[in-house]
């Protein structure tokens, strides 16, 4: 019988957004819609079906995303050291799944806005199967890019886990390809960087609220 895996979503939200100006995680979403919902509400509403819990990591900006984590009934950890890079924030949260017992992760950059969740539901289908046959992860892929939100199981998080400090997810990726399922999906949203105002800008003229 198939096993069911247990996940938890995992936001990045610990960066300091210099290019930006302001916090990427607290950006409107859908763009023009103020007061509606943010960048980081909107993901952790689409993971939360999903998962059976969801965290967001944070960094020096934790008391400002705390609000927003706790109304959407989320889960705060707090990145102490940000300033070493986001794959500290990923380690930080990867092991928090593992402690709170799930032995599965949905892992978003909360820098890209949230994918559709059609797309979500068609990764998870593909993670099912491709774990059942030695997968340790699904990837979306749109246009030849690979990008987020990323399906891991168990083995995947403990590669990531036992990874040098000074490694970056690519390179664990890299390193275990044969065991990652690319998925290619029509959402465009999971390969769109948001790392400045006119990235934004640019965000705003092909959504619609």
């Amino acid at each position: 019988m198939a096993r069911s895996p247990s996940f938890c979503g995992v936001i990045l939200a610990a960066g300091e957004s210099s290019r930006m100006g302001r916090d990427k995680a607290l950006l409107a979403w859908p763009p023009g819609t103020a007061g509606r919902g943010t960048f980081l509400s909107a993901t952790i509403e689409l993971l939360q079906p999903a998962s059976d819990m969801v965290m967001v990591v944070a960094g020096k900006n934790a008391d400002s995303l705390r609000p927003v984590v706790y109304a959407a009934a989320g889960y705060l950890v707090e990145n102490r050291h940000p300033e070493l890079g986001q794959f500290s924030s990923l380690q930080l949260g990867l092991q928090e799944v593992l402690n709170h017992g799930r032995d599965a992760a949905i892992v978003a950059l909360v820098d890209r806005p949230p994918a559709h969740p059609s797309t979500l539901a068609r990764l998870c289908a593909a993670f099912s199967d491709a774990y059942e046959s030695g997968k340790w992860a699904v990837v979306p892929e749109h246009g030849e890019r690979h990008g987020h939100p990323i399906l891991i199981g168990r083995e995947m998080i403990e590669a990531f886990l036992r990874a040098p400090a000074s490694s970056n997810a690519r390179e664990v990726e890299h390193a275990h390809a044969a065991r990652i399922l690319y998925v290619p999906v029509k959402d465009a949203n999971v390969v769109a960087n948001v790392n400045t105002p006119e990235d934004y800008e640019r965000l705003a003229k092909v959504q619609t609220p």
